[in-house]
């Protein structure tokens, strides 16, 4: 339909004998077809919240496969790392044969380390070398000689790697809890409005969803059946800290979703050779075990990795090999949760956009709710028109009464008769644009 300018004229119009008011008949006849109009916009956005319904339906079988997922992978990489600490234990308390000579040198081999990741820090980071250096040398403290030819610094890192991790999956939840509480009450609210509307629909919507199946979340590792389970408790749409409308909620869930995505795309001390200095001072402020690196530097620590206790029997060598391939194992596993987690961030992602422009186009309909009952004389309705037949081309002006709503004046430009069949759509466009505008956005 082309786009016509439309000009709102004062509600009290002085008449002259230019000015020529429609006949009862003509406006029964715009105002029946204007709520045709009305009627299809609001079953055309009712079919849209619901499409909104499908895909978040089918975002939560995703959902609960993907967590299904993240379990699992936990499940493997805890257990290599409760595997890799029992050996490392083991180790520690097999170490008699040469426990006063390694002890020893450990304790020469600990000041040189703090000393050289200190200087190390202070000349490479802005500040904070004190924090370091006393993190450190707790560290070390609480860590056996066996931590320098035994790469304990991967135990640590690894364990600081998991809480990321969890905070991640917190932060993914919490987004992804928004947007499926807000899609709910979207469409809640608009079934309720769709039970106001129900004497006026005239289309084959029945108030249930009739679309295919869209699945913007093809995770093709997991394909078995399940039932879904019960939601959350709807409790975050409510929260204060939250907008009160579904694009800003949307906005308020991507935010969430995203707050560790370049954390988590950036290496960690231990698993790459990332010469960002940036990086570097990070993950020694969080990983102090990283400064375990830095033994090379000092001749106790490598006089250590010469003597390597570990040697001496084949108990000992096996369970360095134990401890070694549950490192690999605890590894694997926390890159295959990291690549989950990813993956999910990003799926999420993808469907809250998708989302978000479906609401932005059709959410307004959940709103009807509370802002109209359904008059009996119909949702659409001219009450006044009159048309100025001094010049050419002639202009209508029009009130309309749209569902419960103060009524709107403004002027349809001559350039559309009023016998044209779009005239009542257009009318009834145009009173729908503004009703959006000054009812349902100032709601």
């Amino acid at each position: 339909m082309k786009s016509f300018a439309l000009y709102l004229l004062p509600v009290v119009v002085l008449f002259s004998a230019t000015e020529a008011l429609l006949p009862p008949e003509t406006l029964k006849q715009i105002s029946e077809e204007g709520g045709k109009y009305v009627t299809a916009q609001f079953e055309n956005a009712l079919n849209g919240v619901t499409q909104m319904k499908l895909l978040m339906d089918q975002a939560a079988r995703e959902h609960q496969e993907i967590l299904r997922s993240l379990e699992e992978t936990k499940r493997h990489k805890e257990g290599a790392m409760k595997d890799a600490l029992e050996s490392e234990q083991q180790l520690s308390d097999s170490q008699e044969i040469c426990n006063d000579t390694v002890l020893a040198l450990w304790e020469e081999c600990k000041p040189c380390l703090k000393q050289t990741c200190v200087r190390f820090y202070s000349k490479t980071c802005r500040s904070g070398s004190g924090l370091v250096g006393r993190q450190f040398e707790d560290f070390l403290n609480r860590s056996s000689p066996f931590s320098i030819f035994i790469n304990g610094e991967k135990v640590d890192a690894l364990s600081k790697q998991d809480e990321q991790q969890h905070m991640t999956l917190e932060d993914l939840e919490d987004g992804y809890s928004i947007v499926e509480d807000s899609v709910d009450e979207l469409f809640q609210e608009s079934m309720k409005a769709f039970t106001h509307m129900k004497p006026f629909v005239t289309g084959p919507f029945q108030g249930t969803p009739n679309f295919p199946m869209w699945n913007p979340f093809p995770f093709d590792r997991l394909n078995f059946p399940f039932h879904q389970p019960s939601r959350r408790e709807r409790s975050t749409l409510f929260d204060p800290f939250f907008p009160g409308n579904f694009e800003s909620l949307f906005d308020a869930a991507k935010k969430i979703m995203e707050r560790h995505n370049q954390l988590a795309r950036q290496p960690t001390q231990g698993q790459g050779n990332s010469t960002d200095d940036k990086v570097v001072c990070r993950e020694l402020r969080r990983n102090s075990a990283g400064c375990l690196k830095m033994k090379e530097k000092c001749e106790k620590c490598k006089e250590i990795l010469a003597i390597d206790c570990t040697n001496r029997n084949q108990v000992q060598e096996k369970l360095k090999e134990k401890f070694e391939e549950s490192i690999r194992v605890a590894e694997k596993f926390t890159r295959q949760y990291e690549d989950l987690l990813q993956r999910f961030r990003e799926k999420m992602l993808n469907a809250t956009s998708m989302l978000e422009d479906l609401s932005q186009q059709y959410g307004w309909v959940s709103k009807l709710a509370n802002l109209t009952q359904g008059d009996r004389n119909g949702i659409f309705q001219v009450s006044t028109a009159y048309s100025s037949s001094g010049g050419e081309p002639s202009e209508t002006t029009v009130t309309v009464n749209l569902f419960d709503a103060e009524p709107f004046t403004f002027t349809v430009p001559g350039n559309i008769s009023i016998e044209d069949p779009k005239f009542a759509e257009l009318v009834a466009d145009e009173a729908l644009k503004r009703f959006k505008k000054e009812v349902i956005e100032a709601a």
